[in-house]
């Protein structure tokens, strides 16, 4: 069983460039070799997009190789298949690695015992449940991405929070 999937590179240095490649190809087991063009969010910067296909789970995989590298920006998703939820995961420098669950129509599907969690950390004061809500849903990440996800000129532009 396949499923299919994208990797969006918001932000990567052009020292970054070869490595992000090298990362998805030991994860996809191909040759990658990405369209690179300029980031006009981040004057030096590249971005990149790659339509990838394999088994459940590759997004997961996608994203682990690439996490915790400094000056990256990225977003990995996932498609839903039989038997397998989808996923989304969102990559910041300041943030670190976001992980969401997602239906077959994109909805990010917060578990009841994160919830629950929640509750009690705004019961105890911790934080607003409303704040906390928020970030489960990746809304800090989507803020800090938001900049990134504008295409270059005359490039289509791509919005992973909408749902249609």
């Amino acid at each position: 069983m396949t499923t299919r999937g994208v990797l969006y590179v918001h932000a990567a240095t052009p020292a970054l460039c070869p490595h992000v490649e090298w990362a998805a190809a030991g994860v996809l087991g191909v040759r990658v070799s990405l369209e690179w063009t300029p980031q006009p969010a981040q004057p030096g910067a590249y971005r990149a997009e790659l339509s990838w296909q394999g088994e459940p789970g590759t997004s997961s995989r996608i994203a682990s190789a690439l996490r915790g590298w400094l000056h990256l920006r990225f977003e990995v998703t996932e498609e839903p298949s039989p038997g397998n939820e989808g996923a989304r995961y969102a990559y910041t420098p300041s943030l670190g690695i976001f992980h969401a669950v997602t239906g077959v129509h994109g909805d990010i599907m917060i578990p009841e015992d994160r919830i629950k969690a929640a509750v009690v950390k705004a019961t105890e004061g911790e934080i607003s449940l409303e704040e906390e809500l928020r970030r489960l849903v990746g809304k800090p990440w989507d803020d800090e991405l938001e900049p990134f996800r504008y295409a270059g000129d005359g490039a289509p532009v791509r919005w992973l929070h909408q749902v249609v």
